[in-house]
Parts: structure tokens; C-alpha cells; sequence
């Protein structure tokens, strides 16, 4: 859902408290699946608010948009994009940590996870921001299927289609990734987390509006173009402050609650994997 955007105390979604410090000891590959397997788990469970936000920020209003009706609709594309999206993600960031190694020591730590973060997000957006195309399209048009959007979008705009809002995407997740790292327990990354996660949504909230617009915007619009600040002022002239921080509340609570089941489901899947790795010959 956006790839809800759960931080923890580190810069990554992906990337967490320590459970703890997983990522640059082995089991690698264990902590690249259960980051894709919580990824999955959070977008599926809070799927309806993902698609209550969009049709708040739908430029049709929400009852239009389909209310509380098929909150489901969409849910294949998030779900296929989701395990991509977070493997795209975690490489990148852990490759570009190791790319810009620094000692755990210096003052250029905090700069060197900021950096890998954000490349890790405009990889990611990559894969993040055509399955975000797909999935709101479906869930403001209920009586269409995913396939079916997804080959309209394609016969219509070609690629291109597929990556409108690519801009405001990786804008809207980079201010996410821009977050000091420390390492702290699981429990305490999990409130912290919820409550930076939660301030944080708040604040994003209209660059997420205007991704939501963008890519919605009909062929040929203005919004349509990708124009990230005309979409901002369009929403600024005909809805005021509102409109800018509509879905603001099952953004957030989405982002809040999402934290504790990212946590909860990678360190169990982790835990497994590593156990089935140990048991084999």
C-alpha cells in the first residue's frame, strides 16, 4: 500500500531495528524473504485503508469513487508488486551500503544510510510505481479488472502510462528515507516506528495526494503530464488545505498499525527461515 512505508530505526522499510543488525551478517537471504513476506502480509491486511485514502484523494470524491464498496478492488497488483518491490528495494540499499563503506565510527554514517536509502527507493519505485498505477485505478473503478486497466493503460499511453507519478513517488519516499539510524530493541523500534511512521505520513500526505491525482488524471490532462507542483496547486485552488491532506487519517493509521505487523511477520519469517537453513544438510 504505497508500499506502506514503514521505518523503523533505520532508514529502510526493509531494513530494520537489528532484528537486529541482519543485514550485514549472513542470512542475507533470509532477511531479503521475510522483508518481501512482511511487505506482502502488511499490504494485504491493511489493504482496505489503502483503498479508502485513495478514493479521499480521488479528484471524483469517495462516495463516486465507490465509498465503502469493493475495498478489495486492485488488491492482485499490490500483490504482485509487493515482494518485488521490497527485493528491489533491500538490494539496492544493501549494496550501496557496502559500495559506500564507511567505519560504524565515523560521522558519515548517518549520510551513507540516507544515501542508500534513497537509491534503494528509486529503484524500487521502479517496480512500485506501475503496480500503484494498476491498483488505484481499480480500486476508484471497482467494475474493472486488473488485467483489464493494466492492458488499457498500456494500449492507451504504452510504458509511459505505467510510470506516471514515478516523480512524486520517489519524492514522497525519499523524505521517508532521509532518517538517522540507530539500533535500539525490537519492541522499542516498534513504537518508535509507529510514532515517527505516523507524524511522518502526516507530513507527506500531500505529495501523496498529488500522486494520487497524477495518476488518475485522465489522458491528456494537465495532472496527466506528471507536473507535480501544478498537480499541488490544482488541488490548492479547488479544495484548499483539505484537499491537500485528504485520507490523511487511514494514511497514517495505515502507516502506525502497519509497523507492528511488519515487525512482528519479519522477525517470524526470518526466525523460521534461518532455523530451516540450520536443519539442512
Amino acid at each position: 500500500m504505497n508500499g506502506v512505508a514503514i521505518r523503523f530505526c533505520s532508514v529502510s522499510k526493509y531494513s530494520l531495528c537489528g532484528v537486529c543488525g541482519a543485514m550485514e551478517r549472513p542470512g542475507f537471504m533470509a532477511s531479503l524473504v521475510a522483508g518481501g513476506v512482511a511487505g506482502v502480509s502488511v499490504d494485504l491486511i491493511l489493504y482496505p485503508l489503502d483503498t479508502i485514502k485513495t478514493r479521499l484523494q480521488s479528484p471524483q470524491g469517495f462516495n463516486k469513487a465507490g465509498g465503502f464498496r469493493g475495498i478489495y478492488a486492485g488488491v492482485p497488483s499490490a500483490a504482485i508488486g509487493s515482494f518485488p518491490n521490497a527485493a528491489a528495494f533491500f538490494i539496492t540499499y544493501e549494496y550501496v551500503k557496502w559500495f559506500l563503506h564507511t567505519d560504524s565510527s565515523s560521522y558519515l554514517m548517518p549520510m551513507k544510510h540516507m544515501l542508500a536509502a534513497s537509491a534503494g527507493e528509486v529503484v524500487a519505485c521502479l517496480i512500485r510505481v506501475p503496480s500503484e498505477v494498476v491498483k488505484q485505478r481499480a480500486q476508484v473503478s471497482s467494475s474493472s479488472r486488473t488485467f483489464h486497466i493494466f492492458s488499457n493503460v498500456l494500449y492507451q499511453e504504452g510504458i509511459r502510462g505505467l510510470y506516471r507519478g514515478y516523480t512524486s513517488t520517489v519524492l514522497r519516499e525519499a523524505l521517508w528515507s532521509w532518517r538517522q539510524d540507530h539500533v535500539v530493541d525490537c519492541w522499542q523500534s516498534a513504537v518508535c516506528g509507529a510514532f515517527a511512521g505516523g507524524f511522518a505520513a502526516v507530513v507527506t500526505t500531500p505529495l501523496d495526494v498529488a500522486k494520487t491525482r497524477i495518476m488518475l488524471a485522465k489522458v491528456g490532462s494537465s495532472t496527466a503530464s506528471g507536473n507535480v507542483l501544478s498537480a499541488l496547486h490544482g488541488v490548492w485552488r479547488t479544495q484548499g488545505l483539505a484537499g491537500l491532506f485528504a485520507g490523511v487519517f487511514p494514511r497514517t493509521a495505515a502507516i502506525s498499525l502497519g509497523g507492528f505487523i511488519f515487525l512482528g511477520a519479519y522477525d517470524q519469517t526470518r526466525s523460521l527461515l534461518l532455523e530451516l537453513g540450520r536443519g539442512s544438510p
